[in-house]
């Protein structure tokens, strides 16, 4: 059975499922580095933490096996319309995955600069804040490999809660710099952390709105439809 560019249907979804696969190993490598970065944070584990940020490789050779793979799949099957949409999807998408992959890196940087005996309240909500982050990361991939628009759709309207999460860290932490300057350094650490957690939801939400263009042809920006006719 042949589809328009010349590919047979087998061969390219042979194809297309390999690429997928990859992209499904990156989020979960990803993910579990977010998982990661925050228990070394919250347990001050400094060795796992080092071996955190030296196993980021992997997302790294993920990434360029993807990008291989997509080029090779355009070059030999000469997709058309919706196929190639999803694989240039899947090219972007693993570039995506691996800038998680480094947010989560930045936040593992972050544990030996926390100094000991640091409990300052946000740190409670680090975790259900990282969850989140992961979880949009996680759904925005099973929505790719799903071709599932909807599902896209419901992790950018989840970005909200994520925005809520971060304002509310920034302003406590603030106001504990304010009341003591000891509180400085530890605040500024977690405030970065928060904000890498933000850009994780960020980014989920930009794959979720790349699933979402190559699922339907129409633009997802803000949780609103951008049709291809204005």
């Amino acid at each position: 059975m042949a589809r328009a560019g010349g590919h047979t249907l087998t061969a390219f979804d042979h194809d297309l499922g390999e690429l997928r696969s990859l992209i499904i190993d990156m989020g979960s490598v990803a993910e579990a580095a977010i998982a990661e970065a925050m228990r070394c944070l919250i347990e001050r584990d400094e060795v796992a933490a080092a071996e955190l940020i030296a196993a980021d490789e992997q997302l790294d050779d993920l990434e360029a096996e993807a990008e291989r793979r997509a080029v090779e799949l355009i070059a030999l099957r000469a997709p058309m319309a919706d196929d190639l949409r999803e694989v240039v999807a899947a090219l972007k998408i693993a570039g995506v995955v691996e800038r998680v992959g480094d947010y989560a890196k930045n936040i593992a940087r972050r544990v030996r600069r926390l100094p000991e005996g640091a409990q300052l309240e946000p740190m409670s909500l680090l975790p259900e804040m990282a969850k989140i982050a992961a979880s949009m990361v996680h759904d925005a991939i099973a929505a790719f490999v799903e071709r599932n628009p909807d599902a896209a759709r419901q992790v950018c309207a989840r970005d909200d809660a994520l925005d809520d999460f971060y304002e509310s860290i920034f302003r406590t932490l603030v106001t504990f710099m304010m009341e003591d300057p000891q509180n400085i350094s530890p605040s500024t650490t977690l405030l970065f952390v928060a904000k890498n957690l933000e850009r994780i939801g960020d980014h989920a939400t930009n794959i979720s709105e790349m699933v979402y263009y190559a699922a339907t042809g129409d633009r997802l920006l803000d949780g609103n439809i951008n049709t291809r006719d204005g």
